[in-house]
């Protein structure tokens, strides 16, 4: 027995599940997910697995929170315990007063576990193995019978369960009845040896509203078809791989010629990163709107061929789904590491533009205007997913488009402009922007016909290494990216409640944390300003917030703060002025440790020093 009164909370608990890679766990617990759901409670899971095939530690938490908190929290409050491998670790991580499911089948010595928990112990496999033959029959069904257990501690309605396990096998009847069956196999174990319901309880709501339930890069994929992408070259990476593959099958559906089946795209698996660039770009030259999906070591291959994009001024977007670095370092972990790296990628002088989504409605949105933006400034737009976003599901607004909206193709030199002897430089800038004017091939069979290079050339595109030609040109490409400011998305702002001299600047994935953060700051007595980044170059609106502040906390996940690098190089500001707030261990930031660590820093901030006294 717990020596600590058990956690009582209704609606508001996260359950993290311990399981093996490759042992069919995720879909029953994915379902779990979804089941609370529809009983309109929302969620936030995030599934946390190893970057082999089979075998080692994967764990699925599942935070409820009737309150809308979207992302991770913090400390768990019931540990399904599937994992002897991870036990120790487990049984450490559950909040005193939590609870601890677990297969008793094999009786377990007393000094693994801990008095202020509640054990709450199953014979999964003595029920499974007494019902099933087949060994993968017994390993399938031995989650569901596990799912069926919780619906009844945790006063779950099962018809919902059912209704999705019908969803799922729709047309398969023999896969349905035996899940339904194994469902409650758990559940009615449940309620005949275990006093049901426990402290956690899922009580039916209405809290989910019209939210969808859809992972970031799915998002994003159909925001690149919304946008105009008809072409997408690729080489498989984990996080980003889904990309490609969610756009392949968006494609399929909506992009085939209704009356000659004919595919309307072109989706192209280069032998690597550096060729899917290549393509990408050669594509984008000839005036399709093309993409590519990678991660950190994906854009150190392509920064030669980016560095072409910005300097001959070829549109292109890049999805890049962030993982935790350097080198190969954790691919299935999450972090925002690759800020420096894409801010300014190649070599030489470059900036290039990054957008910031914070979910996956941003991630369509942002994909699809990625597009607009590239072919608007003629150069690399960078799409800055993460992990946590890309490869979750996540509950956000609908996603939302608007059918008379029309594509931003930019400056381009149409035959009749050329006719009417309009003055064609392609590196000229004839409207004071630093954006040129282009023509697409085959506009015009004499005229507006030029050299797309990577080296030097003059405004006219004629090769040329005087200094003077060279500094113009770069010159021009410095006023195309102070354009790029008003052309971004911009920053969000949220005031305190009360007038304050201190700030926070957050940005991506770090929202959802950061949003529940400030209420529990405020708990403790600390009003903060914050400002949402969602895009680099910066918006003349952070200037005037870093100016407004006498401090300004920087939120990331990164080791290195590099979007305060990036902050105080872009704008002079004094670094001391800037206070990292830093998480890095690939886990996503939580609430609670951004509160705590600004929550710290703000005390410290308060504490009268003591004077010496006068004798």
């Amino acid at each position: 027995m717990s020596d600590k009164k058990p956690i009582s909370s209704v609606n508001d608990f996260v359950v993290r599940f311990a399981n093996v890679n490759g042992s069919g766990s995720a879909s029953a617990n994915e379902m779990f997910a979804r089941a609370i759901l529809r009983h309109g409670v929302p969620v936030s899971p995030r599934n946390i697995f190893p970057s082999n095939i089979q075998g080692l530690p994967t764990w699925y938490e599942v935070r409820v929170t009737e309150a809308g908190h979207l992302g991770a929290r913090g400390g768990v409050d019931m540990m399904v315990a599937m994992n002897p491998q991870t036990w120790d670790k487990d049984v450490a991580g559950i909040e005193p007063g939590g609870y601890l499911f677990y297969d008793s089948t094999k009786p377990m010595p007393s000094t693994k576990f801990r008095d202020d928990i509640t054990v709450i112990g199953v014979p999964l496999t003595a029920i499974t193995n007494s019902t099933y033959t087949d060994p993968r029959q017994r390993q399938l069904f031995k989650n569901i019978i596990y799912l069926g257990a919780l619906s009844a501690l945790l006063d779950m309605d099962p018809k919902l369960i059912e209704q999705l396990i019908g969803e799922q096998y729709k047309g398969k009847e023999k896969l349905l009845s035996s899940n339904v069956h194994a469902l409650h196999l758990g559940r009615d174990w449940a309620l005949q040896n275990l006093k049901c319901p426990i402290g956690l309880r899922v009580k039916k709501s209405d809290k989910v509203g019209d939210r969808i339930f859809i992972e970031g890069n799915s998002a994003a994929a159909l925001g690149a078809v919304y946008g105009g992408a008809t072409v997408c070259a690729w080489y498989p990476i984990t996080p980003s791989s889904s990309v490609a593959e969610a756009f392949t099958a968006h494609c399929k559906k909506y992009r085939h010629d209704p009356e000659t089946g004919k595919a309307k795209y072109a989706i192209v698996q280069g032998e690597d990163e550096l060729a899917s660039i290549g393509i990408v770009i050669g594509a984008s030259w000839n005036g399709a709107r093309a993409f590519t999906a990678t991660s950190g070591p994906g854009i150190s291959l392509m920064t030669e061929f980016i560095g072409l994009s910005y300097f001959a001024e070829i549109p292109a977007v890049i999805m890049n789904i962030q993982r935790a670095g350097p080198s190969t370092g954790m691919p299935t972990r999450t972090q925002q590491c690759d800020i420096i790296a894409c801010a300014y990628a190649s070599h030489g002088d470059t900036k290039h533009v990054l957008l910031f989504p914070e979910d996956p409605a941003e991630a369509f949105e942002f994909a699809a205007a990625a597009f607009d933006l590239a072919e608007r400034l003629q150069t690399t737009i960078f799409l800055m997913l993460d992990l946590d976003i890309g490869m979750n599901h996540r509950l956000c607004r609908p996603l939302k488009w608007d059918d008379a909206r029309q594509y931003d193709r930019g400056k381009i030199m149409t035959a009749e402009m050329l006719e009417e002897g309009r003055d064609f430089g392609r590196y000229l800038d004839v409207d004071g922007d630093g954006i040129p004017y282009r023509t697409y091939p085959g506009t015009h069979p004499t005229k507006g016909s030029y050299f797309t290079r990577g080296t030097s050339r003059d405004r006219y595109a004629r090769y040329s290494e005087e200094g003077t030609v060279y500094a113009d040109n770069m010159q021009r490409l410095v006023r195309k990216f102070e354009t790029a400011q008003d052309l971004v998305p911009r920053p969000l702002q949220a005031n305190a409640e009360r007038p304050t001299k201190y700030g926070v600047i957050y940005f991506g994935s770090t929202s959802p944390a950061m949003d529940e953060a400030i209420g529990l700051l405020e708990a403790r007595g600390h009003q903060l300003d914050r400002l949402r980044i969602r895009a680099f170059p910066f918006h003349s609106s952070v200037a005037s917030f870093l100016a407004e502040h006498d401090f300004v906390y920087v939120v990331e996940q990164n080791r290195d703060s590099q979007l305060r690098q990036l902050i105080v190089n872009e704008n002079g500001i004094d670094p001391v002025r800037l206070v990292p707030i830093v998480h890095y261990d690939g886990t996503p930031i939580t609430a609670r440790f951004i509160a705590k660590a600004i929550g710290d820093h703000q005390d410290h901030l308060k504490v009268t020093p003591l004077r010496k006294a006068v004798s």
